[in-house]
């Protein structure tokens, strides 16, 4: 056993297929093939059960997998110990976002990043806080910009700002006058929310109470964008919360919609750079916590550390 066939093992497993997993390894199939039936043989177990053309991963192999990704990941981390001791600001930081900061706030991070980080170039992946921090953890990012504490020991922070809230209405709507709206004046059954894995939903519901759904009209509504909750207040169909950041762009693009702020001492949510403990790029995440406050938008309050 070693490093490159547990690297052929999770190619597989993350692909779903054997040629474009060679393809990723700049290997021949049949050479893969080999390997992982040579690591099987070896190992006395099958991790993948190959049912035509499809490739399910067995239960002992999601085991395998697991600590497959650790020892890549731990072998990564020599690499880059390395490269870091001779210049820590050199090589490509994998930063995740989630979905509801990637599109307001990286458009002003990204221009500051190539400038004070040449040798450091972002690459960024998109997804929900969970997947962000599992792929933390297996060392497959450098770095995650969160919206909620990562509660995990292993994971530390670098506080960014505070975003408030905002209240999006439609046309017309009975609070539309206001200047400010308290969450006590929203009607939880009314509230437009993202799908369950978005810790901008589990925000809302803190804020508003959890509501009951039963003879809602919205009762199904989950939706996987703010993009589509916008649409769908703008129809009159409910109304929503938007992060600050989010309400120039968005509203800009659909209209008519009426948006503010949401009153209160907590209603916002604390936005944090989050990267393992003993990461051996802290002095350049630190540089980049740093870009990011100085570039975020006015509108939310700047944090220290």
């Amino acid at each position: 056993m070693n490093l490159r066939d547990l690297q052929y093992v999770l190619a597989v497993a993350d692909l779903g297929h054997f040629g474009r997993a060679a393809e990723a390894c700049h290997v021949s199939q049949p050479t893969l093939s080999g390997q992982i039936l040579k690591l099987e043989e070896e190992l006395g177990v099958r991790i993948f059960e190959r049912v035509g053309r499809t490739i399910r991963v067995t239960p002992v192999g999601d085991q395998i997998l697991a600590q497959a990704r650790r020892a890549v990941s731990a072998a990564d981390d020599i690499t880059v110990l390395a490269r870091a001791s001779r210049d820590p600001l050199a090589g490509p930081l994998r930063l995740g976002v989630i979905p509801t900061l990637a599109p307001y706030l990286m458009p002003f991070v990204l221009p500051l990043a190539a400038e004070a980080l040449p040798a450091a170039p972002l690459m960024l992946y998109e997804d929900l806080t969970a997947n962000l921090l599992t792929a933390l953890a297996e060392g497959r990012l450098e770095a995650a910009i969160l919206a909620s504490h990562p509660g995990d020991a292993r994971l530390t922070e670098h506080l960014l700002f505070d975003e408030p809230f905002w209240v999006v209405l439609p046309p017309g709507h009975a609070l539309a006058d206001k200047a400010s709206i308290r969450a006590e004046d929203l009607d939880p059954k009314a509230l437009l929310l993202l799908a369950d894995g978005h810790c901008l939903r589990d925000q809302a519901l803190a804020f508003c109470g959890h509501p009951d759904r039963a003879n809602s009209a919205g009762a199904d509504i989950r939706a996987t964008s703010l993009e589509t909750l916008l649409h769908l207040t703008a129809a009159n169909y409910g109304i929503t919360l938007i992060p600050r950041l989010a309400v120039g762009n968005e509203l800009g693009l659909i209209g008519r919609l009426v948006a503010r702020p949401l009153d209160g001492p907590r209603h916002f949510r604390r936005v944090r750079l989050v990267h393992r403990a003993n990461t051996p790029r802290e002095h350049a995440l630190a540089l980049l916590a740093g870009m990011i406050r100085d570039g975020v938008p006015e509108g939310v309050e700047r944090l220290e550390g």
